[in-house]
């Protein structure tokens, strides 16, 4: 080291460096502790140096990119070298920061130039702002000015365009002279949103303008509405309805018309009385072929003429008045129901705006305007002088007729209508009602010629016919029946209250008649003869009934309960014929209570009268002797039951009774002489005779011979 130029003092001792924490404390070297050693230092200061750094490792990195070698001469050298790039780094730093100091005495220079320019304009602007500012102001004053004049005259222009109207438009709103069209209509809803407007005005503290506003425009709306209500009713004179193509001013009047309710109330009056008028001579016309002005339509074939039948006549009488309530209503729907909720808008506002109006609705409640209501009353006082007429007409045919069968026809005829203006017109219809009270007389006058004609046929009622079948006064009550249900099986009543309508019809034009063939049946002799003959009544009835059972199933029932029990009658009676016939009650009677399931019964078999030789020997001659005819003999007994199905049966069920009897009768037997047997087996006493052998016929041949 000593040629490097370098004191390098001697190195420590391997001992001396050794002072970790593992390592033994050694004692001071003598005489260290008061002088540095050099080496120790560097040593120590490269020991601690972190190669972690990143300053060391960037300036390891830049030797590498030196290419410098690790050699003795390059160690020497590098802090030299290092030191001299510095030094001149520093001198190139140095001239470079002179120029710079150059130029920015040369910016100061200039800085320092525009400064005394600024200065200079700025007192050149200062003289000049001073000399001018008077002008200025009085050219901004009048900027100002004008400004709000253009802002006046645009709020001028705009309320006078919105609040104020034109005198043409005054002259359209209220001249008659001024035709009501488009223009008018438009002028209108201008003056009714003026009006509307004014309210706005009212809010501020000056009031004047809005009230002689409001007062001024609500002048022109009253004359704009009366004009408007002399125009409806010009146009109304002159409406042709059966014109599909109904002019769209009218529609748009009435609506707007609708804002006044008691002007369009008045209209709706004054078109109801024209139009009552109109079809009432046009009625008039169908029935006579004379106009009511008088002279001859020779194109119309009047009803009166045409229609000789009662039924007819009316009919074309009911037809007409129906046409013509539907072409008025076709007619009068495009006035209504396509305006329907503006015309409800139009009464509300006017409402609003009619003060008694308004009162009338606090104390009555508010009435919404139903444009179908309104429509179906304007159809209905439209029609009601035709209604009147022809009412009187069919009244006069009411009376005049004294057939029975017309007369409920009549009343069929009378309640389709009704049902068919009821859908029209709706309920509360004053053609509705009137074809009610039409209805109603004509089915007191069903009931008056029904009741009359009772009481001519009284006298029939005491004659029974002598076949036993149904009398002719019934056969033609069931005619007229047939006939009243048939025209009843075409009316339009519900079908869950048919049956119940009927009833009274069948109360007066069947009952009584039904009733008079009970009454004649209590006279007839013998009782079985009687049964026969209400029994061929019913079934008459039933076959007349049966054919229309929609509407009279529970009266059938009831006729079919009454057959049948009078069928159980005649059964009665066969049965009754054919013990008696057959000689056989006595046996029958006396063995009935016994029970050949009981020896005590069985024993008391051979002991009764009925059963001793004599008497059951002569049965049993009087049972083969019957047989043979006895279902003829029986059959002759109910020979008048026309309905030869039910003789069979009553006939058959009498006998089946009566192979039964027989049948417990020969059990009977059976058992008594088996009994006997028994009891004489045990005996010296003579053998008894057997009474199978006196009675020897068998269930099985009674019900052969009586099948």
């Amino acid at each position: 080291m000593a040629s490097d130029g370098l004191a390098s003092p001697p190195l420590p001792g391997r001992d001396s460096l050794s002072l970790g924490p593992l390592s033994p404390t050694g004692s001071p070297v003598p005489g260290s502790a008061g002088r540095s050693n050099p080496l120790s230092s560097k040593v120590t200061s490269v020991l601690s140096t972190s190669y972690a750094d990143a300053e060391f490792r960037e300036s390891l990195a830049l030797l590498d990119e030196r290419g410098i070698s690790n050699s003795a001469e390059t160690r020497r050298q590098l802090r030299l070298d290092v030191q001299k790039e510095v030094i001149d780094s520093n001198g190139k730093i140095v001239t470079e920061f002179g120029r710079v100091a150059e130029q920015l005495r040369r910016i100061g220079t200039t800085i320092d130039k525009l400064n005394k320019s600024y200065q200079e304009m700025r007192s050149h602007v200062t003289a000049a702002h001073e000399s001018t500012s008077t002008i200025l102001e009085e050219a901004s004053s009048l900027m100002t000015q004008r400004r709000n004049i253009e802002t006046k005259q645009q709020v001028l222009k705009a309320f006078r365009e919105h609040f104020v109207l034109s005198e043409d438009e005054v002259a359209s709103l209220t001249l008659t002279a001024e035709p009501v069209d488009d223009r008018f209509f438009a002028v209108l809803s201008k003056a009714k949103r003026i009006r509307k407007d004014c309210e706005f005005l009212l809010g501020f503290e000056s009031q004047t303008l809005g009230l002689e506003i409001m007062d001024q425009t609500s002048k022109y709306l009253n004359q704009a509405f009366q004009k408007l209500y002399r125009w409806v009713q010009k146009e109304f004179k002159t409406l042709n309805l059966e014109n599909p193509q109904i002019n769209s001013s009218v529609r748009r009047a009435i609506r707007v018309l609708a804002e006044r309710p008691s002007l369009f109330q008045n209209c709706l009056d004054f078109f109801a009385e024209a139009r009552e008028q109109i079809l009432s001579d046009s009625f008039y016309l169908a029935l006579t072929g004379t106009p009511a002005s008088g002279g001859k339509d020779n194109s119309v074939k009047p009803i009166e003429l045409v229609a000789h039948d009662p039924l007819r006549y009316t009919g074309d009488m009911l037809a007409w008045t129906h046409s013509a309530a539907v072409s008025e209503r076709e007619a009068l729907e495009i006035l209504f129901i396509s305006d329907g909720n503006e015309i409800a808008k139009g009464i509300q506002e006017g409402r609003e705006n009619e003060l008694w109006m308004l009162m009338a609705d606090e104390a009555d409640g508010p009435a919404e305007f139903d444009a179908v209501k309104a429509l179906n009353e304007l159809v209905d006082r439209d029609v009601s002088g035709a209604a009147r007429i022809l009412r009187q007409r069919v009244e006069q045919v009411i009376q005049t007729n004294e057939e029975t069968i017309l007369a409920y026809k009549l009343a069929n005829l009378l309640g389709f209508y009704r049902f068919t203006f009821s859908k029209l017109l709706g309920d509360e219809s004053v053609l509705l009602q009137s074809m009610a009270n039409l209805e109603s007389e004509a089915l007191r006058q069903f009931r008056s010629l029904m009741r009359d004609h009772i009481t001519t046929i009284e006298g029939e009622f005491q004659h029974t016919p002598s076949d036993l079948g149904p009398p002719e006064f019934l056969q033609e009550s069931l005619k007229q029946l047939t006939a009243i249900m048939r025209t009843y099986e075409t009316s339009l009543t519900s079908e869950g209250d048919r049956e119940a309508d009927f009833e009274p019809i069948l109360a007066e034009s069947f009952d009584p008649f039904l009733a008079g063939c009970e009454n004649m049946s209590r006279t007839v002799v013998p009782p079985p003869n009687a049964s026969i003959f209400l029994v061929n009544c019913l079934l008459a009835a039933r076959a007349a009934l049966d054919p229309f059972a929609d509407f009279t199933k529970t009266r059938i029932a009831r006729l079919q309960a009454t057959v049948d029990e009078h069928a159980a009658r005649l059964v009665d009676s066969q049965y009754a014929f054919f013990r008696r016939e057959s000689a056989l009650g006595p046996i029958f009677e006396a063995l009935a209570p016994l029970s050949d399931a009981n020896r005590d019964d069985v024993a008391k078999v051979a002991k009764l009268d009925a059963l001793q030789p004599e008497a059951l020997g002569a049965a049993s001659q009087s049972l083969d002797d019957f047989l043979p005819s006895a279902v003829m003999d029986a059959m002759e007994n109910v020979k008048h039951l026309q309905d030869a199905r039910l003789a069979r049966e009553i006939t058959e069920e009498a006998a089946d009774r009566f192979c039964e009897d027989f049948e417990h009768v020969e059990g009977l037997l059976i058992e008594a002489d088996e009994y006997a047997l028994e009891v004489g087996a045990g005996g010296d006493e003579e053998e008894p005779r057997s009474l199978r052998a006196l009675f020897p016929r068998t269930t099985g041949e009674i019900r052969v011979l009586l099948s």
